[in-house]
């Protein structure tokens, strides 16, 4: 798994291959069944819907900031990059992820072609947040009640893996009826895209390298960029500088090692990237208000 998390990409792993679908519970320390939870940049090939069902929620998703409170949710394209990047101390939420090919019912249907991949593949259409404001935007927040409840209960009923498909493809409809969604002819999809390839790989960078020495310089290389186009790049996805993103990446790993291993915090420093302990210490009580040995007490 750790080698997995270095990758932007999540590939969710299925404990029932024959129904693909999944759901996540996480709070602000933690997420099951082991995933990309809170602070951990990624990607994915499935749709995903995320309640929160208490606390709030921020998410930054293409580099759009989007906030949540307790009773609302968000859908979240396939492909896009995205970010739990805030949340209360008493946050949690529920994320349903969906493989695309549930929706068309069959490959290359006309659901497929005309309901599903329009939007699916609107690079520009990343998220959507239900408020519940609207009789429809009510209706999908009870379906994903409804669904996460199946998920959670020990007691399903036969065939529940159809009414859950059934409740999903019902929700999909609900929504794409409902959203203002316009494809935009005039902007060049392949730039664009080439530009989300040039982060991707420049992020890719960070997650293997963290460990080392790394200088902007080197983060541009990745991508095949200058440093300044870097920097604007990274202000644009995560609206935050190289180094800044680094150091964040470095605090999430930190946290980690301090719950999953006996390591001292010397050896947790080192094996971060930090070669100044007590730079590591003020860092990281900077980012989580304690000390790495008070918030390995709280977690162990």
């Amino acid at each position: 798994m750790a080698e997995q998390r270095k990758q932007l990409q999540e590939i969710n792993r299925y404990k029932d291959t024959m129904f693909p679908v999944g759901i996540y519970i996480a709070t602000k320390t933690s997420i099951f069944p082991e995933g990309r939870g809170y602070m951990d940049l990624h990607w994915h090939e499935e749709l995903q819907f995320t309640m929160v069902t208490s606390g709030t929620v921020g998410m930054k998703v293409n580099g759009t900031d989007y906030v949540m409170e307790e009773g609302e949710a968000i859908f979240i394209n396939r492909n896009a990059l995205h970010i739990a990047d805030y949340m209360t101390d008493d946050a949690r939420y529920i994320s349903l992820d969906v493989p695309e090919k549930l929706l068309g019912f069959f490959t290359k249907s006309r659901m497929e072609q005309d309901a599903v991949l329009p939007f699916t593949e609107d690079f520009f259409f990343g998220a959507y947040v239900f408020r519940g404001k609207t009789d429809w935007e009510r209706k999908i927040l009870d379906d994903l009640e409804e669904i996460s409840g199946v998920f959670m209960s020990s007691d399903r009923s036969d065939f529940w893996e159809y009414d859950v498909s059934i409740r999903i493809a019902k929700m999909w409809l609900t929504m794409i009826r409902n959203i203002p969604h316009e494809q935009n002819q005039m902007i060049n999809v392949d730039t664009v895209i080439k530009k989300q390839r040039r982060m991707q790989s420049m992020l890719d960078y960070i997650h293997n390298n963290y460990m080392n020495k790394i200088l902007v310089e080197d983060i541009a290389s990745a991508g095949m960029v200058s440093e300044a186009e870097c920097n604007r790049c990274f202000n644009e996805v995560v609206q935050d500088s190289p180094i800044k993103y680094l150091m964040q990446y470095r605090h999430l790993r930190a946290r980690e090692l301090l719950v999953s291993t006996d390591m001292s915090i010397t050896e947790v420093a080192l094996a971060v990237g930090f070669t100044d302990t007590s730079y590591f210490i003020q860092h990281f009580r900077r980012q989580s208000g304690m000390t790495p040995k008070a918030y390995r007490k709280t977690l162990k």
